[in-house]
């Protein structure tokens, strides 16, 4: 069995202006934080000998290693971003960066903020574009019915909210 893995389809490149600081933040804590400490601990360990036996030396490398592809892949995928600064034009139909309010056939409401894909948070209400649902979401209006098909079956919800302010 071969390592070949067919190549992932790229996400969108849109992302909200807090989405770009939360990536920004992660990459300056990486960068200048934690690669400093513990580049000084693997000097540390690599002056005890044997590194070969060395569990800070051998587990402080395997770290490196996670911290340089990090920031490896948020550098280039800072640089192709695309941030979304102001709501659209028309403000009654749903499109990146909406807040959402639907209600399902039992009376339920759900609220969720449509995002790119690298700041998408279920818990937080935050949605990728690249979702299912949100594909089912983007260009409808209020009170609109949409159909979100899904493989636990096919779901109804009614639009009962847009809004495009922070919260």
């Amino acid at each position: 069995m071969g390592r070949y893995r067919p190549p992932r389809r790229r996400g969108s490149t849109y992302i909200t202006p807090e989405g770009e600081q939360t990536l920004r933040a992660e990459l300056h804590q990486l960068w200048k934080v934690e690669r400093p400490v513990v580049t000084n601990a693997v000097h540390e360990a690599a002056k005890n000998g044997d590194r070969s036996e060395n569990g800070d030396y051998i587990y402080g490398k395997r770290r490196l290693r996670e911290i340089d592809s990090r920031v490896r892949f948020l550098n280039k995928r800072l640089d192709e971003l695309e941030v979304v600064q102001r709501p659209p034009d028309n403000t009654e139909k749903i499109f990146f960066g909406a807040w959402v309010t639907l209600e399902d056939g039992a009376g339920e409401e759900h609220r969720w903020r449509i995002v790119g894909p690298d700041e998408f948070d279920l818990e937080a209400g935050r949605l990728s574009m690249d979702s299912p649902m949100a594909r089912s979401l983007l260009g409808k209006e209020l009170d609109d019915e949409v159909l979100v098909r899904s493989p636990s079956g096919e779901q109804v919800y009614y639009v009962t909210a847009i809004n495009y302010n922070t919260g």
